[in-house]
């Protein structure tokens, strides 16, 4: 006995394991299902709503259909107990009373009445005092004196009738039953009708409609399901039309549709799209375009470094091979190499600076500067490189005038221009001045040197250009190409404007603004 028990222990367990294991795997399906995409998602999600929504609506209407019919059916019953009554009440003629002395022909006429009456209303017909002791039935088995009824009907009657439902203990069968007192309203009660009916045809009616709804419900979940399918489609085409549009942006091809789509959502996606491609578009120009400068830059820097660097190798290897006897030649020839390593040196240094310029990583502290005094000092220390070129600096004008900059910075700005206006100037005049015009301060250096051409002004401010007439031999020093590109940017990162006129063959004027500072 125990190895049977123990036995089916162990086929139950591998039952329910094996169970488990189905659902999980079912779990496992459904849900791979459901997150697969939008179109499977919205099918579960309607078919899985109406499915629940079929099953909680067919229980309750069964429920409130059973409920309003057994409703229904209690008053009919008691409007058939009432007319019952009515019809007993005009058998004057006859007590329903039991009664041993009665006369077989009177009961069995009471008998028929009542089969009769119970025959028309289809229902059980009994007749009751008020100790609940029968009287009379209308069912044909031989009424046994002393039969009575249960308590809760006489209690019932007491109360002056009413209707209720009962289950058969036996055949779990529902009756309805239905008890009025007998006699006229105005009479006190003495007896009492009670009726009986078994209303199979009622269950009979809540499942054919139980049955009307589960076919209609099926036929809707098949219409549900077309229209889910379709709204599915409508909502995952565009996006999948999307998802190829990105893929071709993904590829390089930034033309991407402009046709409006049903689903405003969609159409918001496709513009965002359409920004992301043209902003992708001009990222990829604008790194096409840096790529090209950075070429270009690689190239220049190379031409400008290889050009001294050739020419100190030169110098050095007819130094070596000993072609230098004279000490004259020997000592120009090391003037040459040294001006053209401080050429290099100085190239290095702006590259370096424009370097960190168009990074960012130059930060300019931004404080008072009384800028008159800062270009006395400047042009002060740059008589004496004037004198070596018999050019003379005239400082015209110095109004007291702050502006908030880097002081440093703001040296560097006049050294440039300065130095530039002694390059281009030999035996002549450079004129410096500051001067306040209403809420901006302006710094002028004039010179009067050879000039720039009308061609080649507006190249002034590009990355290694000379002008022609600047160009000179690498023998003697020169610069960068640099410096102005250098002032430039200092100028705008301390919030300043740069201008420049130029007439060839007699002189340049640089024009700096600054936004002046009150310091009250």
């Amino acid at each position: 006995m125990n190895k049977c028990i123990q036995r089916c222990k162990k086929w139950l367990k591998k039952i329910i394991s094996a169970i488990f294991g189905l659902w999980c795997i079912v779990k496992h399906f459904l849900r791979e299902q459901f997150n697969k995409n939008i179109y499977t998602r919205v099918i579960f999600t309607n078919v899985t709503t109406f499915a629940v929504g079929l099953i909680i609506l067919t229980i309750l209407s069964s429920f409130a259909v059973k409920q309003v019919t057994y409703a229904q059916v209690q008053q009919e019953m008691l409007r058939k107990a009432k007319r019952v009554n009515f019809a007993l009440l005009q058998q004057k003629d006859r007590p329903w009373i039991l009664n041993s002395d009665e006369a077989n022909d009177q009961v069995q006429a009471r008998q028929e009445l009542m089969k009769f009456l119970a025959d028309s209303f289809d229902s059980k017909i009994t007749v009751f005092d008020m100790e609940g002791n029968i009287a009379d039935t209308s069912e044909e088995q031989e009424l046994v004196p002393g039969s009575k009824v249960d308590k809760k009907f006489v209690e019932m009657l007491k109360k002056g009738g009413n209707t209720t439902r009962i289950v058969d203990g036996e055949t779990d069968q529902l009756t309805f039953i239905a008890v009025v007192p007998m006699g006229n309203n105005n009479d006190a009660i003495e007896k009492g009708i009670m009726l009986e009916s078994k209303p199979s045809n009622y269950d009979l009616t809540s499942n054919t409609i139980r049955s009307y709804l589960i076919i209609g419900g099926m036929i809707l979940l098949v219409i549900i399901i077309f229209i889910s399918m379709h709204l599915a489609m409508q909502i995952s085409k565009p996006i999948s039309q999307l998802a190829t549009t990105v893929a071709e942006v993904s590829r390089g091809s930034f033309s991407l549709s402009t046709d409006d789509k049903d689903l405003d959502e969609i159409n918001v996606l496709t513009d965002q799209l359409n920004k992301l491609a043209e902003r992708l578009q001009q990222l990829q120009a604008e790194s096409q375009r840096m790529e090209q400068e950075k070429t270009r830059l690689f190239s220049e820097i190379s031409h400008e470094i290889r050009t001294p660097l050739t020419s100190v190798q030169g110098f050095v290897e007819a130094i070596r091979d000993g072609m230098v006897q004279d000490e004259a030649v020997m000592e120009k020839y090391l003037d040459t190499i040294y001006t053209q390593t401080l050429h290099i040196s100085r190239l290095v240094d702006d590259l370096l600076a424009i370097s960190r310029l168009e990074s960012g990583n130059i930060t300019v502290e931004k404080l008072p500067v009384n800028l008159s005094a800062l270009t006395q000092s400047v042009v002060a220390a740059m008589e004496g490189l004037a004198s070596n070129k018999n050019t003379s600096i005239l400082l015209e004008k110095a109004e007291n005038a702050l502006v908030l900059g880097d002081v440093d910075r703001m040296e560097q700005i006049i050294k440039n221009l300065i130095k530039n206006a002694i390059e281009a100037t030999e035996n002549g005049t450079i004129k410096v001045s500051v001067e306040v015009r209403q809420d901006k301060v302006f710094l002028t250096v004039e010179d009067s040197g050879v000039g720039i051409s009308p061609d080649d002004l507006p190249h002034i401010w590009e990355r290694f250009y000379r002008a022609k007439n600047h160009r000179r031999s690498y023998t003697q020093e020169e610069g960068s190409g640099l410096g102005l590109v250098i002032v430039k940017k200092l100028v705008e990162l301390q919030d300043g404007k740069i201008d420049v006129t130029s007439k060839l063959g007699k002189g340049t004027t640089f024009t700096v603004s600054f936004p002046s500072y009150n310091q009250e």
